[in-house]
C-alpha cells in the first residue's frame, strides 16, 4: 500500500492503483480459491464416487435430472455424464451474471448484488459436502455466481475515468492476479485434503474460504464505486441508445463470440485433461502420487508469473509502434492455446504412458494465453460498452464462457469414441479456427470499437 497526496488530502493506493481495486482483487482471490477449488475435483468426483452405484441414489432429484439430460444428450456413460454436468454447470455459472448485472443496474446496486452473490455462494460450497443436496449446491453457486461475477468486474472498470484505458486495461490484469491466486491455491488446498481426507473435506474448505471472500469485500464496502440503481433519489432519465451504441454493442457480441473458440480449448484442461492425466501420465515422484487435481494449479500461476513480463513486452512493443491491440492480443491468445493443445496431442502418439511434462507445459501455454484474452475482453467492454447498459454488458460478457463451457461439456463426452491424439487434435483445430476468425475480423472491428 501507498498513499498519494490529492488537494493537501492523502489517499491510499494499491501499487499505485485506486484502493478499492485491492479490496475487489482479494475478494475474487478468495471467491477464485472456492470456485477453482471446488471445480477441480468435480469431475474426477462425479466420475469416480457421485455417480456410482451406491452413492448415485443418495443424490436428491438426481433420475429425474438425468432422464432431463438424456433427453437432450441421449444415454451416457458415467464419464461422459459427468462432463456434460461440468459443462452446464460452469456453463451457467457464466450465464447468469447477465441478470445479475441487469438486476444491480435498475434495482439493487453493484455492491449489495455482490454481498447477495457471496452468501449463496457460501451456501452452495457448503452444500456441495454433502452428497444429498449436490444438486442444490449446484443451483446456488450458479445464482450466487450471477450476482457476483459481472457486477464485480463493472467495479473495477468504475475505479477508473472512461478515458483511462490503459489504467483499466492495467487494472483488470492486477485483478486477474487476484484470480489466479486463488486458482493456484484453490486446487492445492483442496485437491491435497480431498485425496488425504475425502471429497467432501475438500468441498467444506471452498465453502469456508468464500465466507473469507465476503468478510474482505465487507471491509473495504465503502472504498468501492456504486451502480446508479443505489442511490434512492430519482435519477436522471437516461438516454435512448443511438444507433452507433447499437453498433458497439454487435461489436463487442462479435468479439465476445471470437473468444468462445478459446475458452473451448482452454477450459478443457479443467475438464478432460484431468481425465487423461489421472489415467496416461506418470503421477509418481519420489514416493509421493501427485494429486491430479494439482495440475489445475499450473496455468493460473503462468498467468500470475507472466503478468509482469507481459506488461513489459507490451510497453517494449508500444515504445515501437507495434503492441498488438485488442483484436490481436485475443488472437494471440488462440494461437497459443492451440499449440498448447498441440503438445498433448503429440504425447499421445509418443506412447500409452506421458511424462508429467506434457501437461505441465500445457498448462504454462494455457496460462499466458489466458492473460492475452480474458483481462483485454474485460478491458474492451469496460470501456466501448454504452454507460446505460455497461454493468449488463460486463454480465453479457461472460455469456462467451457460457457458451464456451457448455461447448466444453459437450466435446468431452465425446472422448471415449476418439483415440486420445484424435480429441487434442481436435481441440488444437477449435483453437486456431478461433485464432484465424479474429485475424480476419480484426479490422472492422476495430474500426467500430475504437470510436466507442
Amino acid at each position: 500500500m501507498a498513499e498519494l497526496t490529492i488537494d493537501g488530502a492523502r489517499e491510499r493506493t494499491f501499487f499505485g492503483q485506486p484502493i478499492g481495486l485491492a479490496y475487489l482483487a482479494f475478494t475474487e482471490t478468495w471467491e477464485r480459491f472456492s470456485y477453482y477449488g471446488m471445480t477441480a475435483l468435480l469431475t474426477l468426483y462425479m466420475s469416480q464416487s457421485l455417480l456410482t452405484p451406491g452413492h448415485v441414489e443418495n443424490v436428491a432429484g438426481f433420475p429425474a435430472f438425468r432422464a432431463g439430460l438424456e433427453v437432450v444428450f441421449g444415454p451416457m456413460s458415467i464419464l461422459a455424464l459427468s462432463s456434460q454436468i461440468k459443462g452446464l454447470y460452469t456453463g451457467f455459472v457464466y450465464f447468469t451474471p447477465v441478470f445479475g448485472g441487469w438486476i444491480a443496474d435498475r434495482w439493487m446496486g453493484r455492491r449489495n448484488a455482490v454481498v447477495l452473490g457471496a452468501l449463496l455462494m457460501s451456501a452452495g460450497h457448503i452444500a456441495m459436502a454433502f452428497e444429498p443436496s449436490f444438486l442444490l449446491a449446484l443451483l446456488l453457486l450458479v445464482v450466487g455466481c450471477g450476482f457476483l461475477k459481472g457486477n464485480i468486474s463493472a467495479q473495477v472498470g468504475g475505479l477508473y475515468p472512461a478515458a483511462d484505458s490503459e489504467g483499466r486495461t492495467r487494472a483488470f490484469a492486477i485483478f486477474s492476479m487476484g484470480i489466479n491466486v486463488g486458482a493456484v491455491a484453490g486446487p492445492l488446498a483442496c485437491g491435497l485434503l480431498a485425496q488425504v481426507y475425502g471429497w467432501h473435506v475438500g468441498f467444506g474448505l471452498a465453502g469456508g474460504l468464500m465466507l473469507v471472500g465476503l468478510a474482505t469485500y465487507l471491509a473495504g464496502y465503502k472504498h468501492l464505486p456504486e451502480g446508479q440503481a443505489a442511490h434512492h433519489a430519482p435519477a436522471a432519465p437516461r438516454a435512448p441508445l443511438s444507433g452507433h451504441d447499437w453498433r458497439v454493442v454487435a461489436g463487442l457480441f462479435l468479439t465476445l463470440g471470437l473468444t468462445v473458440f478459446q475458452s473451448v480449448v482452454y477450459y478443457q484442461n479443467g475438464n478432460i485433461n484431468l481425465v487423461w492425466i489421472d489415467k496416461a501420465v506418470d503421477l509418481d515422484l519420489l514416493g509421493f502420487h501427485i494429486p491430479v487435481a494439482w495440475f489445475n494449479s499450473i496455468d493460473p500461476l503462468a498467468s500470475i508469473i507472466g503478468v509482469p513480463f507481459l506488461f513489459a513486452l507490451w510497453r517494449w512493443q508500444d515504445n515501437h509502434g507495434g503492441e498488438p491491440d485488442e483484436l490481436g492480443k485475443i488472437a494471440t491468445g488462440a494461437f497459443m492455446a492451440a499449440f498448447a493443445n498441440l503438445l498433448i496431442a503429440v504425447s499421445c502418439l509418443m506412447g500409452s504412458r506421458s511424462s508429467a511434462i506434457f501437461p505441465i507445459v500445457y498448462d504454462v501455454l494455457l496460462g499466458i494465453a489466458f492473460l492475452y484474452y480474458w483481462p483485454t475482453v474485460l478491458a474492451l467492454v469496460s470501456r466501448a460498452a454504452p454507460i446505460q447498459i455497461r454493468s449488463t454488458l460486463m454480465g453479457a460478457a461472460f455469456l462467451s464462457l457460457f457458451v464456451g463451457n457448455i461447448l466444453v461439456g459437450w466435446v468431452g463426452s465425446l472422448y471415449e469414441h476418439m483415440t486420445p491424439a484424435a480429441f487434442w487434435g481436435l481441440q488444437v483445430v477449435i483453437g486456431a479456427a478461433g485464432g484465424v476468425l479474429a485475424l480476419l475480423l480484426a479490422r472492422p472491428l476495430r474500426s467500430l470499437l475504437r470510436t466507442a
